[in-house]
């Protein structure tokens, strides 16, 4: 089955209303969704998480959730539908959205040698950034911005107090300069203002902590 986890959704701590848990009804329509959809190049699957500053890699691994993969169109619909959107997740939880089972965490041994283009930008845009971004990656439509040999591996949308951060992870570090992917955003969201953007290697963050197998 293409969506994973549906047994154990249990509410996440201190995420504002309305809950992760879904109603029957909802795993009901998930299961349809999958079974009958129109099928997307590869799975992708949806994370939660809570960032907390100075945890290590494992005690943050320790936090994260995975909440559903799917394999079609209509899943997809189906799970971005029935969750909190962005805008109701309370400061220091991010949304991610991976390519098959990857986690979103740097060591991991299908990220270790990649990095992502982290945006911020005002709470206002949020929710039209991150959906325009899902739909994009979904669609593989961020992946003709990039160099061969390079891949994108997921989505994240992390809230904080003032701007939040919405990042594009890749798995080819060396690649990223030759890529237009911020032209492809602007393009995708052109009235929306980022108040920073930039690219960065996860090798070169001073927390990464080297490989890790999955």
């Amino acid at each position: 089955m293409a969506v994973s986890s549906v047994k154990n959704l249990a509410a996440p701590e201190k995420v504002a209303t309305p809950s992760p848990k879904l109603a029957r009804s909802a795993i009901s329509e998930i299961h349809a969704s999958e079974e009958n959809g129109v099928p997307l190049n590869t799975p992708w699957t949806f994370y939660l998480d809570k960032s907390i500053p100075g945890t290590s890699a494992a005690e943050y691994e320790a936090c994260l959730r995975k909440l559903y993969t799917v394999s079609t169109v209509q899943g997809f619909w189906s799970v971005y539908n029935n969750i909190p959107d962005v805008s109701k997740l309370n400061s220091r939880y991010s949304y991610h959205l991976m390519r098959h089972e990857r986690r979103p965490i740097w060591e991991d041994a299908a990220n270790c040698n990649g990095g992502n283009w982290r945006m911020k930008c005002h709470k206002w845009d949020t929710p039209q950034v991150w959906k325009e971004l899902l739909l994009a990656a979904i669609g593989e439509h961020l992946s003709d911005f990039l160099q061969e040999g390079d891949e994108i591996s997921g989505i994240s949308v992390s809230i904080r107090e003032r701007d939040d951060i919405v990042t594009i992870w890749n798995t080819n570090s060396g690649l990223a300069e030759q890529s237009n992917i911020l032209e492809k955003v602007k393009e995708l969201v052109p009235k929306v203002t980022f108040t920073a953007s930039f690219y960065k290697a996860f090798q070169t963050h001073q927390a990464f902590e080297g490989y890790k197998k999955n």
